[in-house]
């Protein structure tokens, strides 16, 4: 359930590194180089990266490349962290830390800290904390090889904090918590850059340190600091990471962050959430697998600094795709998965329960605009989808940002409205009269809204008006009607465009001149209807 799923080993254009730091007790002293203690401070890191930024970039190491090599996704799943010698079990702290081997996909090793009062010690990779099989390429590996990525367990007086983790680090720059329902999906990153850039190549800097305190109760948060290296960039990042005994509460993380731009940057994406949509209710990808939806987010969500809130169903687009939604701070965004019936993914691995992913500044982001990129999938293993912020200003070397926010890892968005409707599908077919032959070129738009409170309030045989408007064709008719057995109210509206046009929609539904919904915004191309 936890842990890696399919998509982690395969992940496209993935860079592999993650290290790990973890607390000093008796039982596991040994791995601490006291004779490496130096004095620690989130200052001091950030003063480190800023100096970094300054000097020439250098890779991160990466062990004994042709024997990494080897560790294969059979051979690095046959690798079992021994949990008996997690840090903080046995009651030594409340969230035990397993380690991820380095392999194939994840072979940059990186330098890992442990921080007690106030003192970093080096934490050393020892084969001897891992299972392996006798025939194991990892026996080959030096001592000090080094690990790929961490991850803490459930509380550890649970039954079952030995199966069940709740975030991991792992590979470049990425990480990921679990949700309310207790299921990994979309993860974030500590930056990305020159994401879908013509012409350039994505570039993906990678934690290069770790340093960890451990929480010594459920309710306490862990602590996690980074060092960032790349490229183009470098930074120093603070993770506050709360559990909590309710798991239903999900995970909530504030993070800070210094970055620091060694190279200019065409495309500087901050706060950079990523995820992956194959199709869902609407699209022409269903006659590609026999799963009815397959995604692990349907939607981006945005709060507006005006208030207003918005919703833009995703897209596996014909080709690469980035749009911007312009406006100065935000009160949040995020990639979500509203869908949450198992019988619209009618899969084992339980698309229904991924979390949504909310972005909180808890400091003023500035003038910018959230972008989103969507890039064509034919198959549910490729992240192909990045939500970030991008600043207005351009990204020189030598420029500096200080970032605050919250990331909610939660069933749903975390702040809904309280007075409008959220949409709940998306659905798209051919347009013209029923009994009617079907125009060319036409096509038919539903658009579900629900929320009980608002929905219901509408008189009785009274209609909402449907407000719509496209930036290429012509909307030819709009009406709205109830969904019979519930609260959902349905807009309707077709549009004529022609081939390969793209088109950029906006719907909302009101009533008596006020808005009863959030704001519906689409693109697209009528090729969308054709199959992959």
């Amino acid at each position: 359930m936890s842990g890696m799923n399919r998509r982690d080993i395969v992940r496209t254009g993935m860079a592999a590194a993650a290290l790990l730091a973890i607390p000093v007790n008796a039982r596991h002293a040994f791995a601490a180089r006291e004779d490496t203690a130096k004095p620690f401070s989130f200052d001091a890191l950030i003063r480190h990266a800023r100096e970094l930024s300054r000097r020439a970039y250098t890779a991160a190491p990466r062990p004994m490349p042709s024997v990494v090599e080897q560790i294969d996704y059979d051979a690095h799943g046959k690798i079992k962290f021994r949990t008996k010698e997690a840090p903080y079990a046995n009651r030594n702290g409340a969230y035990p830390v397993t380690f991820f081997h380095l392999g194939r996909y994840f072979g940059n090793a990186v330098q890992m800290y442990l921080v007690k009062d106030g003192a970093a010690h080096e934490f050393e990779y020892r084969p001897e904390l891992f299972d392996m099989p006798p025939d194991s390429p990892a026996h080959a590996l030096p001592p000090d090889s080094g690990f790929a990525g961490f991850r803490f367990q459930e509380w550890n007086s649970a039954d079952d904090w030995r199966t069940q983790d709740w975030v991991a680090f792992l590979g470049a720059s990425y990480f990921r918590a679990i949700g309310g329902l207790g299921q990994y999906g979309l993860s974030a990153r500590g930056i990305a850059i020159d994401a879908a850039v013509p012409g350039r190549d994505e570039e993906f800097p990678a934690f290069t340190e770790f340093y960890i305190e451990g929480a010594d109760r459920p309710d306490a948060p862990v602590i996690v600091y980074a060092l960032l290296d790349g490229p183009s960039v470098t930074g120093a990042f603070r993770f506050s990471m709360v559990r909590g005994l309710d798991r239903t509460n999900g995970v909530v993380m504030d993070v800070e962050s210094s970055i620091f731009l060694r190279k200019d940057v065409e495309r500087l994406a901050l706060i950079p959430l990523t995820s992956m949509f194959w199709y869902g209710e609407y699209g022409g990808q269903q006659l590609n697998d026999w799963r009815p939806e397959v995604h692990d987010s349907d939607g981006l969500a945005i709060w507006t600094a005006d208030e207003e809130r918005i919703w833009r169903p995703l897209n596996n687009p014909p080709a690469t795709t980035v749009s911007a939604f312009v406006g100065a701070n935000p009160k949040g965004f995020g990639l979500l998965q509203r869908d949450r019936s198992f019988n619209n993914y009618q899969d084992g691995v339980r698309y229904d329960r991924r979390p949504s992913l909310w972005v909180e500044p808890l400091k003023p982001l500035g003038e910018g605009a959230v972008q989103l990129l969507e890039i064509p999938t034919d198959d549910e293993i490729h992240d192909n989808i990045g939500a970030f912020w991008v600043p207005a200003e351009p990204a020189k070397a030598g420029n500096s940002y200080t970032l605050s926010y919250r990331l909610h890892w939660t069933n749903d968005e975390p702040y809904p409205a309280d007075i409008i409707a959220q949409t709940v599908a998306t659905r798209v077919g051919r347009g013209g009269e029923p009994g009617k032959p079907r125009p060319a070129n036409v096509y038919r738009f539903a658009v579900e809204f629900d929320r009980p409170e608002v929905m219901t309030r509408i008189p009785y045989g009274i209609f909402p008006d449907v407000v719509v408007t496209s930036s290429a064709g012509k909307i030819v008719r709009t009406f709205a009607e109830p969904v019979p057995d519930g609260n959902v109210w349905r807009a309707v509206f077709d549009v004529e465009i022609e081939p390969d046009t793209v088109a950029d929609m906006r719907l909302y539904l009101e009533l008596d001149g006020a808005p009863l919904t959030e704001t519906w915004l689409y693109q697209f191309q009528n090729r969308i209807m054709t199959p992959t």
